[in-house]
């Protein structure tokens, strides 16, 4: 997708973002599967026995692929838009910018990093509940079409928030109004069609639901929108966020003063 020359500093800055979120996996990695595990028993015992959204899968079984994709979207999200604004506010944003490195390359870097510790997590997820929930075996090829889609999404939107912020609360405002109540909204714990027809419209209108609804399509076989439709959904939005994000790196849109 993106030509790197030999002497790119990609791989180094990929690295070393990478290492960023590992060497803290506690607070990364480690806390967000803890705190989806207690989404899950939470909403397991209220709701386990007065729903099921999908015939013949168990709300529980139903929960797991919906949180363990809600973990990873917001985490891709997290470590790039943090990254840019820890870097910022520091002034160690410099050392990025005035190597010979193009704006592709610190678009890969950082959104390839971003995509790995959102797999990592959702990894984290499905190792934690391995000994509570059974699970089908998935569709491999959706399961790592919607988890790399996904991440990649919430990986660029996050370097648009950490670009467009100049301080914390900013980017806490990026994440509050919108980042988590369009997780939260995108049929985690919930099918759509369990909406009254103007929710389901509005539910349409997301684009964090498409990504939702296909992952858990690789485990049940099931899901509310064709997979192949909201796959479409989905890349088409990675893609437009992709596009924006170049733009505003090729610009130095509030990264060169």
């Amino acid at each position: 997708m993106i030509g790197l020359p030999a002497s790119s500093g990609f791989p180094t800055l990929l690295h070393k973002e990478v290492l960023r979120f590992w060497k803290v996996s506690f607070q990364t990695v480690a806390a967000p599967v803890l705190t989806t595990l207690l989404y899950l028993l939470v909403f397991a015992h209220a709701l386990a026995g007065h729903v099921q959204a999908f015939p013949g899968v168990s709300y529980v079984q139903f929960l797991v692929p919906g949180l363990a994709m809600m973990a990873m979207l917001q985490n891709a999200f997290a470590n790039s838009s943090s990254s840019l604004i820890q870097s910022k506010i520091t002034g160690n944003i410099v050392f990025i910018l005035l190597p010979p490195i193009s704006a592709g390359e610190i678009f890969a870097a950082y959104l390839l990093a971003s995509m790995v510790r959102g797999l990592t997590v959702g990894v984290g997820v499905f190792a934690a509940t391995l000994w509570l929930i059974a699970l089908p075996p998935p569709n491999v090829l959706w399961l790592l079409a919607f988890a790399i889609v996904g991440c990649g999404m919430l990986g660029a939107m996050g370097i648009i928030a950490g670009i467009w912020s100049e301080k914390f609360d900013q980017l806490a405002a990026f994440q509050n109004f919108l980042v988590m109540p369009l997780t939260f909204l995108a049929g985690v714990f919930y099918s759509m069609h369990t909406l009254p027809p103007f929710w389901q419209a509005v539910s349409r209108l997301n684009p964090f639901f498409y990504a939702i609804d296909g992952f858990r399509y690789a485990f049940f076989g099931q899901s509310d929108v064709p997979p192949g439709e909201s796959l479409a959904i989905a890349t088409a939005t990675f893609a437009a966020l992709s596009w924006a994000t170049l733009a505003l790196l090729r610009r130095g849109y509030k990264l060169r003063r």
